[in-house]
């Protein structure tokens, strides 16, 4: 259990995107995660998290110091108001956004089947730091076509309330419900296993047992010296070493 992150959560950095969208604001490709909780933890800069969940429509600062999380189900929209907006990213559950947990807004007609959300959300250059215009330029257009799909489901939360959300979170399932399996094994190895540890430690020191401490150490993570497009922004990541 050493080398798992605490919690068997997901750790990252990333620069939201400074790219104006249609609406003149900067930001990333808004989405939803079906299974894991997001957390920010913001470093640097000023902007905004646009949400849509079961209170409507919620527009939340983003400053310095600011932590905040979303549960499953959550549209969220960062909006990237300075130029330099940087936030830590915690996610709940490591192995599932990485596995497709997550659900771009594209218009309806891009979620009715997974060949056709697949090749919507594909980017073929995904290295930020390549200097590929190519992979800039796919990115973008990815994150526009989220857009459109993002601004037609705001407008009809503003209007109708939370329920509006139901087709977008009914086609999210049926996009993500032949890929539970493996994040059932992704569960049991991560989150379900540290959870099961504490209980057997919590069991010794019922009974004064100290044996396991000596099995105590330090892990190091290792910074990733590239960044890739993310949905909301360059993402840096760390690689956990067992030195």
């Amino acid at each position: 259990m050493g080398s798992t992150f605490p919690g068997a959560t997901g750790l990252s950095e990333i620069s939201i995107y400074d790219w104006p969208g249609a609406d003149g604001a900067a930001g990333g490709s808004p989405h939803v995660h079906t299974a894991s909780t997001e957390a920010y933890v913001v470093l640097e800069g000023a902007g905004r998290l646009e949400t849509l969940d079961s209170r409507g429509f919620t527009s939340t600062p983003l400053v310095p110091g600011a932590v905040l999380w979303f549960t499953p189900g959550t549209v969220h929209r960062a909006i990237n108001d300075s130029g330099d907006l940087r936030v830590l990213v915690v996610m709940q559950n490591a192995g599932l956004p990485e596995h497709g947990d997550a659900v771009m807004t594209f218009p309806p007609e891009h979620l009715a089947e997974a060949e056709t959300y697949r090749r919507a959300a594909a980017l073929e250059h995904r290295d930020a730091d390549a200097g590929l215009a190519v992979g800039e330029e796919a990115a973008r257009r990815r994150r526009d076509l989220a857009l459109e799909g993002y601004f037609a489901l705001k407008q009809a939360v503003l209007v109708s309330g939370p329920s509006a959300l139901a087709a977008f979170h009914a086609a999210a399932a049926r996009l993500v419900a032949d890929r539970t399996g493996t994040w059932t094994e992704l569960l049991a190895g991560g989150a379900a296993r540290q959870a099961e540890v504490t209980r057997q430690q919590l069991a010794s020191l019922d009974t004064a047992e100290s044996i396991y401490l000596a099995e105590a150490r330090t892990t190091m993570g290792k910074r990733e010296n590239r960044r890739i497009y993310g949905m909301c922004g360059r993402i840096q990541t760390w690689e956990l070493s067992d030195n």
